[in-house]
């Protein structure tokens, strides 16, 4: 049951910030590659912490936070600018934490 659990909040992540990428005419084989490892590396921790100690909003928003500094330093080893880092970073998470959370919206409100 776990291991579904966190596949449905993996798989989404990694299609998501991948065409997030792709959208934002990143087509090195090497950065798609990489996001899929660093979201692998920061998602599942995450919502193993926040299903086992704390799901709160407070949580998640620094969870976030933390996970777009990793991915940042993550995505600078590849890209080489601090600026294209960040902006992949930051884009990729707030776009897939966003379509993440009004999905949770309307399951909840069906």
């Amino acid at each position: 049951m776990m291991v579904e659990i966190l596949l449905m909040a993996l798989v989404p992540t990694i299609l998501i910030e991948g065409g997030v990428l792709w959208l934002m005419g990143e087509r090195r084989k090497k950065v798609l590659g990489a996001s899929v490892v660093v979201n692998v590396l920061t998602n599942v921790p995450l919502n193993l912490y926040l299903i086992h100690v704390d799901g709160g909003m407070g949580s998640i928003l620094a969870g976030e936070l933390i996970v777009v500094v990793v991915e940042t330093l993550w995505y600078l080893i590849f890209v080489k600018q601090l600026k294209q880092a960040l902006i992949y970073s930051t884009l990729c998470n707030a776009t897939s934490f966003l379509i993440g959370l009004l999905v949770s919206q309307v399951i909840y409100l069906s």
